[in-house]
Formats: C-alpha cells, sequence, structure tokens
C-alpha cells in the first residue's frame, strides 16, 4: 500500500537502546552461514504446524528510518529497530515451525540499499533457525534490486526455503516468487512421506502494465496454470499413496500472496473476525483475474492470507474458502492511532489415530493474532477450517 502520513498510530514500546542495535549487527552477521542439510518441513510430534505471518514490514534503513503514525513523543526514538524488536520477541513467543512473509517487506523508495535493508529486515528469522520463506509485494521493488533481483538475493539467505519461481517454469510463469511447499506428516506415521498440508506462495504483482487499467498488478493466467498443475499432481499423490481416502478428500492448501483478491470486497463487517478500518476498504486489482474461481475449482486451498491492506486484519469465509489479512506489522508502514502493529498465527493439527505413529491428516486449521502492545497479546481466535462436518440446524 502507498504510505498515508494523514493518520497516527499508538506504539507501546520504544527500542532506543544501543543493545538493540549491537543485536541487528549480530543478528546480520549471520545472514551468510551456509545452511545445512536439506530442510524438510513436518508436522511435529505434538501432531501440529505453526505458521507466523509477517505482513507489510516496510524496513527501509534502520536506526536513520523514522516510524510512520507514531505519537509526538515517540517520533525522537522509534525507528525500524522496532519492527526488528517486535518480530525477534514474537518468533520467541510463538516458536512457529515456518515464518511467511507477504510482501512490502521493505519500502523500496526509502532503502538506501536494497540487499542490506533486506537483510536487516530478515534477520531475527534468520538468527531464529526456523525456515522462512518470502512473497513479493508492490513496494519491494522501488531500491536498488529489480524483482527478480530481489527473489535471487533472498533465496541466498540462510534459512530460507523461498525460490525464484519452480525451476521448470522459469521462462514460462509471470512474476518472481511463485512456489510450492510441501508439508509432512509427522514421522513414524502413516503420513510421514506424504505432504498433508500445501502451502502456494504467489507473485501478486505491484502495479498494472496496461496503460488504460489503472492501479495494481493481479496473478496472471500462467501462475494459475502453474496453480492448477500442482495442486492436481499434489492431489491425485495424497490420494493414490497415502493411508487418506477419497472420502478424506485432497490434503488442505493454504496460499499466501500480498495484494487481496476483489472477493475480499464481497465480506459484510458483520461476518468478519477481525476489522476493516482501511480508509478505501479493500485495495484489490481493477481486475478480476479469476484466481479465486480457480482456487475453488482446484478443491484444497481453505484459507488465503494476504496483507497490503495495513488496517485491514480480519478473516471472512466466501464459498467455503477463509479469506484472511495479516494485519500490519512493521513500524515504517501507516497505522492508526491506538491501533498496535500486529502478526498473524495460524496452527494445523493433525487428526489422532490408532495407527502406526498416532498421527492421521490435518483435522482442523485455527488462527489468532499477537499485538506489539507489550504483552504480545493474542486476539480474535478462530477456526478456520475443520475436516469434521458441522451439523447445521
Amino acid at each position: 500500500m502507498m504510505v498515508m502520513n494523514t493518520k497516527k498510530s499508538h506504539v507501546s514500546i520504544s527500542y532506543s537502546d544501543s543493545n538493540l542495535v549491537s543485536l541487528v549487527l549480530v543478528l546480520l552477521s549471520l545472514c551468510f552461514v551456509p545452511i545445512l542439510g536439506e530442510q524438510k518441513l513436518r508436522f511435529g510430534r505434538n501432531g501440529e504446524f505453526k505458521i507466523l505471518q509477517v505482513a507489510d514490514m516496510h524496513y527501509a534503513d534502520g536506526k536513520t528510518t523514522p516510524c510512520e503514525d507514531v505519537l509526538p513523543s515517540q517520533v525522537a526514538t522509534c525507528s525500524d529497530l522496532n519492527t526488528t524488536a517486535f518480530l525477534s520477541r514474537i518468533i520467541s513467543a510463538e516458536k512457529p515451525n515456518l515464518i511467511v512473509f507477504t510482501g512490502d517487506n521493505i519500502f523500496g523508495s526509502d532503502a538506501t540499499d536494497a540487499a542490506k535493508s533486506l537483510n536487516a529486515a530478515f534477520a531475527p528469522a534468520i538468527a531464529s533457525n526456523i525456515p522462512w520463506v518470502v512473497v513479493l509485494g508492490n513496494h519491494d521493488q522501488e531500491s536498488t534490486l529489480s524483482r527478480e533481483g530481489i527473489m535471487k538475493h533472498i533465496v541466498t539467505l540462510n534459512n530460507t526455503l523461498s525460490q525464484v519461481n519452480p525451476s521448470n517454469q522459469t521462462h514460462i510463469i509471470d512474476g518472481f516468487g511463485n512456489y510450492n511447499l510441501e508439508i509432512g506428516g509427522v514421522k513414524g506415521s502413516g503420513f510421514e512421506n506424504k505432504s498433508v498440508l500445501n502451502l502456494y506462495l504467489l507473485d501478486s504483482g505491484d502495479y498494472s502494465t496496461v496503460p488504460s487499467i489503472p492501479g495494481y498488478g493481479w496473478i496472471k493466467p500462467s501462475q494459475q496454470m502453474w496453480f492448477q498443475s500442482t495442486s492436481a499432481k499434489l492431489q491425485e499423490e495424497y490420494l493414490s499413496k497415502s493411508a487418506a481416502t477419497d472420502e478424506d478428500g485432497p490434503a488442505p492448501g493454504l496460499a499466501y500472496f500480498h495484494i487481496p483478491l476483489p472477493e475480499y470486497a464481497s465480506l459484510e463487517s458483520t461476518n468478519l473476525t477481525g476489522v476493516k478500518l482501511e480508509p478505501g476498504g479493500i485495495s484489490s486489482a481493477h481486475v478480476n483475474s479469476g484466481f479465486f474461481t480457480t482456487m475453488k475449482a482446484a478443491g484444497d486451498v481453505k484459507a488465503v492470507f494476504t496483507g497490503h491492506d495495513h488496517l485491514n486484519d480480519f478473516c471472512g469465509k466466501v464459498m467455503d474458502i477463509q479469506l484472511c489479512y495479516g494485519g500490519g506489522f512493521g513500524y515504517h508502514a501507516y497505522g492508526k492511532a491506538g491501533w498496535d502493529r500486529r502478526a498473524r498465527v495460524m496452527v494445523a493439527t493433525l487428526e489422532r489415530t490408532q495407527n502406526q505413529g498416532g498421527w492421521g491428516s490435518v483435522d482442523s486449521i485455527k488462527t489468532w493474532k499477537r499485538l506489539d502492545d507489550g504483552n504480545l497479546t493474542a486476539i480474535d481466535a478462530q477456526l478456520l477450517w475443520t475436516k469434521k462436518r458441522i451439523p447445521t440446524a
């Protein structure tokens, strides 16, 4: 989203301590440590897989970059380091299995050196030794690297599972940062070698390249074709070679990208968990590319997670697909007075079984948000999806 200077936001904590500056330097020194071995994503022995979504960090030049929309008394001590501190704290508190950054990771026009800003923005994730992935927003490429250059830099960083694009789609697919991740079942269970949760990450673009169409970009036909073929392949493998049955249906999928789909605008405020405070409502592309219909037809995607509109943090269901926002995370991004920066957490839980390993396929998907309010208060816990059919009255 474009920076809006007309709003003010309450920031509960100030991080001007020189110790934090030292911490950032230490974190940056870890950026290029070689990855040891192949990282395999799978559910833990507690039957859970937790994902932390971080939307719109808008990181720029660190300590010298001021915060947007903070109280006058906080201006002197608030900077990008507040974003760094929030990220470090929430990673430590939630201990996710995966961190997903959903775009506008840096605010390109204020970042002197894109590579250095990216290194600093992701430093807490790198230092945590937790796998992390990235999709691009509409501001990432506005500094010294192109969208392709940004993704090529990101994939060199430690512990990331990000990809520039699928290896067999390099010269075919639009955008950069289109890829999927497979989350395996519990080791020792009947689903150990099968993906029981599939993540689809896509580049929703930056701005329209069609002169007669203003506004933001959208997910192109080539990307939708890749999604369709990938989803079909994963569903076939899951149903033909695992303990799952046709009655169970395909393994659930989750989609992550930056710009919300036009279908977000169809949700009424009374049917949301969370809030819709963005003055412009939903800032989607002026073109409906049909990707929602594509996901619906595929049949496996249960929830979509986006960023872009910092003051929207809701989830709402459209035709059995949950459409969710992460909520604004970064302190160099616009906000609102009294509205804490926030992040979204998602947990998928497996079904308990009497079979080998004691765990089956995914039984439920839940979510909540954490506020940077001093206590990392958790709000808006909700059930996004469950395999069990809920009786209707």
